[in-house]
């Protein structure tokens, strides 16, 4: 039953690793912007180190268990996992440069030079403590390895989409407000099992679900939960009217909206215009300005006129 059960979260891994690459693939062709293919890289370096590091410790055990005493098998596995984090790094690396980009930020090379320093230190501090170190388990370093700069970096990443620069940002304010705490608490739905996971396979199980899963979440939204405007190509002037609604993809109601508020309409005056209640006009008009990428009224009205539409 469990061996059944290890076969088909395999299979569930592999579908959600290549579902996110194949949507961060799409993403990076639809829009041409680098920022996607950063998380183009993000993902295949993600999951690379979830099928070397995570999985690989399975394969391993398979195919070696009944040939090598288990201390060498333990010896293989610490290395294997070992080996694998540098694409760990790089994965972390990625996702800081994406965040930092999506919330207009400039990636400096000497703070790509640090970090890898820093990371790359840290492993060879790591490995010299799973060779030497008698007292402490290497599965407790490898661990406090993922945890802490899972934490670290996660929450760094965070804390960028949710405060950008002024007026910098290349999404709008609802979508940094879903995305922040979203890798937020992905981060701590892997760590929490991670961390009180000494050899209970329930654990193991979730924190694989959670790792592949939850690594997905970025080219899932921005692919579904976002229409992404920002990155659209550069809008023609002089666009008529029709073709800017379609462009955005307006809904036909929410055309009659945008043509009242740049005719200088109050949310009151349209609604007994368009015989709709109050919060009908404001649902209508917070979905026009995510679609247009724009925060007020104002940013709206100067749109339409900056392409000279009406």
């Amino acid at each position: 039953m469990l061996q059944s059960l290890v076969y088909l979260i395999f299979i569930l891994s592999v579908a959600l690793a290549a579902g996110g690459v194949a949507l961060s693939s799409k993403l990076r062709e639809k829009y041409h912007h680098d920022i996607f293919s950063t998380l183009l890289y993000f993902q295949a370096f993600i999951f690379t180190f979830g099928f070397y590091g995570i999985w690989g410790q399975a394969v391993i055990k398979s195919f070696l268990s009944l040939y090598i005493s288990a201390d060498l098998l333990e010896r293989i596995i610490n290395i294997s996992v070992l080996l694998g984090l540098p694409f760990l790094v790089f994965a972390w690396l990625m996702l800081i440069q994406f965040s930092l980009v999506l919330s207009g930020r400039k990636t400096n090379n000497w703070i790509v030079a640090g970090f890898l320093f820093f990371n790359f230190s840290l492993i060879l501090i790591t490995g010299y403590f799973i060779s030497k170190t008698d007292g402490i388990k290497p599965i407790s370093l490898l661990k406090g390895f993922f945890v802490a700069l899972n934490f670290v970096y996660s929450s760094l990443v965070a804390l960028l989409v949710l405060f950008p620069r002024k007026k910098k940002a290349l999404i709008h304010d609802y979508d940094r407000k879903i995305i922040a705490p979203a890798i937020f608490f992905i981060m701590l739905a892997q760590c929490i099992p991670l961390f009180f996971y000494t050899s209970e396979w329930y654990l193991a199980i979730i924190f694989i679900l959670t790792f592949f899963s939850g690594n997905t979440f970025l080219p899932v939204y921005l692919n579904y939960g976002t229409l992404l405007s920002a990155f659209t190509n550069e809008l023609p002037k002089d666009l008529s009217f029709e073709e800017f609604c379609r462009k955005f993809e307006v809904s036909p109601r929410e055309t009659d909206i945008v043509r009242e508020i740049c005719n200088g309409l109050s949310n009151k005056e349209i609604s007994g215009k368009l015989f709709i209640s109050l919060q009908t006009v404001k649902d209508h008009s917070h979905r026009i300005y995510i679609k247009t990428n724009v925060k007020s009224r104002v940013q709206l009205i100067n749109l339409v006129k900056e392409l000279k539409i009406l």
